[in-house]
């Protein structure tokens, strides 16, 4: 089953009250999954870039801190509160 086929049984199909609150939970659960698992590959220090919705951008920046659902990342313009699964490890250095 692929991802168009599983839309449309959420949004047109016959599935009850239960069975839609049991696709949420799954979902949520791997949402969890995947920022933990963005966490454990993340370390203070790292070199880490992210894209910016509200400014349109691509900002890179080092990791300062990494909490329970966010990691904070010190980039030129300051401090940023991102979500773990929304970072990106970098390869290259910050230009200065």
């Amino acid at each position: 089953m692929d991802i168009k086929q599983i839309n449309s049984a959420i949004m047109f199909g016959d599935l009850t009250n239960t069975e839609l609150s049991s696709v949420i939970d799954a979902v949520k659960w791997r949402r969890a999954s995947l920022t933990q698992h963005a966490k454990r590959a993340l370390s203070i220090g790292d070199l880490v870039e992210f894209h910016s919705t509200k400014r349109g951008i691509t900002v890179q920046g080092t990791v300062q801190k990494i909490a329970i659902k966010y990691v904070t990342v010190s980039t030129t313009t300051g401090l940023w509160r991102v979500p773990a699964n929304m970072l990106t490890k970098c390869v290259d250095r910050i230009p200065a």
